[in-house]
């Protein structure tokens, strides 16, 4: 079980770095009618925590259905 629990941690702490970095990437833009570029300051980063998620989340819902 404390394997789950470290992964769950892992989780949330990579859950809130990305959100982290999606909220300083949006900093600064805002609203008008001309339009804007938006150059990825923290796309790489993101990219790795995304894809991070997205993994940890797939090995949580195993253990889930593995436990049912």
């Amino acid at each position: 079980m404390s394997n789950r629990m470290e992964i769950l941690a892992e989780s949330r702490q990579a859950h809130s770095q990305l959100a982290t970095l999606k909220h300083q990437e949006s900093v600064g833009v805002q609203a008008g009618t001309e339009t804007v570029t938006i150059e990825p300051r923290y796309g790489n980063e993101m990219t790795y925590l995304t894809n991070k998620c997205a993994q940890l989340d797939m090995i949580l819902e195993a253990m889930d259905a593995s436990e049912d």
